[in-house]
């Protein structure tokens, strides 16, 4: 059930994101301040760089986590598939990119710590 959601709201974000000329990926800010990285991880939640490389409301994410949600309610059982469950599965979508952007800012320095190679 999770994959059908996540699926169908990457082929939504994907799908408008390449049409307004948002990329979706996440960039790191290796070498800055903690807080600065930490700011990096929650902006980049919310936002995505455009063609010309500004940062801009990732309105494809918005949509695309949303409207999957929503639509998920279509296929789900009828006691998780009402306008409350569908706000509760996109906040927690968007904690999940949270999360991942977390992943992505930190375990490549974390990994280079925990498995140093003994010369």
């Amino acid at each position: 059930m999770r994959l059908t959601g996540i699926s169908t709201g990457n082929v939504i974000e994907a799908g408008l994101g390449s049409l307004w000329g948002e990329d979706p990926r996440y960039f790191r800010a290796a070498g800055q301040p903690f807080k600065n990285r930490v700011k990096n991880i929650v902006v980049m939640t919310f936002a995505a760089r455009r063609t010309d490389g500004d940062l801009a409301p990732a309105y494809a994410r918005y949509i695309g986590k949303t409207g999957s949600n929503f639509l998920s309610n279509t296929w789900r059982p009828d006691s998780v598939a009402d306008w409350n469950d569908a706000c509760i599965r996109t906040v927690l979508g968007f904690v999940g990119r949270m999360s991942s952007n977390a992943f992505a800012e930190f375990w490549p320095d974390a990994r280079k710590h925990i498995f140093h190679k003994k010369r």
